[in-house]
């Protein structure tokens, strides 16, 4: 019982930094109503900035951190304005925007290489002892990465439901067209959807980079598919969807290595992938809302 309740603690800071990153995605799906490939970019934009700006610039941490978050943001919103958003004008299918994002995934994962290389990095931040909290063992760093997750989900949901751009995000959601018709500014609710979008892209390959000490550019591309399984887990463009699909996944895949060897706990969250496409494509927690 202690080894289950021990992992079950691992499985919930997993859920955590997954949760960060799928409600970043499932937003921007479903402002924009087109899946973006290169998101796993994104999040180890925000791994390497950090690190650049901590072991570089000599940056405290959360300051670090705080940069990495801001220019993940920003890379986001510059791909969108330089490259997506020139697709969109032309009226392209969401098709053949899903092969452009993986073509700029390819791009993006080039420069990242060229810039900070294919080794593996790791933060000077000491993780600390394990702390008992309950039945769990979980170190300072673990503690600081749930509850940077509960923060910032919670302020995502605040900005959702008591901002005006929450308001014209989710009516985007529901309805580009009328919400144009209604007043709205689309363009200045997309951009501002993609920072937010880039913001929670970084702060989850930072938390990400925390929770599996080492990282490399490629860290963000491999836990992309472990994202698309919490998304479409939840109900893709389902906000609170992905919350719970996040949960579920992480817990899973922890949860997983008490049966098999921890090499193939990533392939649990790919087996519930497939399953769900093959019976309920339209996820889960459809119920929920577009929200």
């Amino acid at each position: 019982m202690s080894l289950f309740l021990l992992t079950l603690g691992f499985g919930v800071v997993t859920a955590a930094v997954l949760s960060l990153a799928s409600v970043g995605l499932s937003l921007q799906f479903g402002v924009t109503n087109y899946v973006n490939f290169a998101y796993g970019s994104f999040l180890a934009v925000g791994m390497f900035v950090t690190y650049t700006a901590s072991t570089s610039l000599h940056l405290p941490f959360v300051l670090a951190a705080l940069v990495g978050v801001l220019v993940s943001g920003l890379v986001a919103v510059a791909v969108d304005l330089l490259i997506l958003e020139r697709f969109v004008k032309r009226g392209t299918s969401g098709f053949f925007l899903l092969i452009v994002t993986f073509g700029l995934s390819l791009i993006l994962l080039n420069l990242e290489q060229a810039i900070w290389g294919v080794g593996f990095d790791r933060y000077s931040v000491a993780l600390g002892n394990p702390l008992r909290l309950g039945p769990f063992n979980v170190t300072p760093a673990q503690l600081g990465v749930v509850l940077v997750a509960i923060v910032a989900l919670s302020g995502v949901h605040l900005l959702l439901t008591r901002s005006q751009l929450g308001k014209a995000m989710r009516a985007m959601s529901d309805n580009k067209t009328l919400a144009m018709a209604s007043g709205i500014d689309t363009q200045a609710t997309t951009l501002w959807t993609w920072f937010i979008t880039g913001c929670l892209a970084g702060l989850g390959g930072i938390t990400l980079a925390l929770n599996t000490v080492e990282f490399q550019v490629f860290s963000g591309n491999t836990f992309l598919f472990v994202i698309f399984a919490a998304v479409i887990l939840g109900g893709i463009g389902k906000i609170y969807g992905a919350m719970l699909g996040a949960v579920i996944i992480g817990i899973a895949i922890n949860l997983s290595t008490l049966v098999i060897s921890s090499a193939y706990s990533l392939d649990v969250a790919f087996a519930v992938l497939v399953l769900i496409l093959l019976l309920r494509p339209q996820g889960l927690f459809n119920v929920l809302g577009k929200a």
